[in-house]
């Protein structure tokens, strides 16, 4: 299905979604090794479906065709990050920040400022230069970094939003709503009760 899209760019897409996954875990050995906090529980990574990038498209008004998904989606390829606490978030992006080749396109911090279903993540999107057979190619890639309790809201509402026909579906949204917020104040307690313990 992607290749029929993305043709010889799955490539690229595919190598960009390595590079920084790689780039990801040399730091997370080397903060193990220095007996310093692992910010990361977890990543995920995917190639956009080639069904998922129609309705993207149609969305956003744009011609179906490889060039605008590669140059005008910025999420063709991404890497979604699962953290155990909200400050971890924010760490995990500073150590994006601090990679001088990679150029930060846009950002989006829902964490702080959630959507109006109740949505919280931070969005990342970078531009990476990849060194593919002498010649280099820069490809996007959007991160999504969220804690644990982030992801598993996030999961049961990208289910309901892709399903037709529910059953008191606004019941359901106003729901989903309410648990954000819980989750939002039960991730501030968990890390103030961490730092406690730290502190203890």
């Amino acid at each position: 299905m992607k290749q029929s899209l993305y043709k010889k760019s799955i490539i690229e897409l595919e190598a960009v979604i390595t590079e920084i996954i790689a780039r990801l875990e040399v730091i997370r050995k080397y903060r193990k090794i220095n007996n310093d906090r692992d910010p990361i529980e977890y990543i995920k990574s995917r190639v956009k479906t080639e069904e998922s990038m129609k309705e993207k498209f149609k969305r956003k008004g744009l011609e179906f065709n490889l060039e605008n998904a590669i140059t005008k989606i910025y999420d063709a390829a991404g890497i979604r990050i699962i953290c155990t606490f909200v400050d971890d978030v924010y760490d995990v992006v500073q150590m994006i920040r601090k990679y001088d080749d990679i150029e930060i396109v846009k950002e989006k911090d829902y964490i702080r400022n959630p959507k109006e279903n109740g949505y919280r993540s931070y969005h990342i999107v970078i531009k990476v230069p990849l060194n593919i057979a002498g010649e280099i190619h820069k490809v996007y890639l959007e991160i999504q970094v969220r804690t644990i309790a982030m992801d598993f809201w996030s999961s049961l509402e990208h289910q309901m939003k892709y399903k037709k026909d529910i059953r008191d579906q606004q019941m359901i949204v106003e729901e989903l709503k309410k648990c954000a917020e819980q989750i939002a104040t039960t991730d501030i307690n968990m890390m103030a009760i961490r730092n406690m313990i730290n502190k203890a």
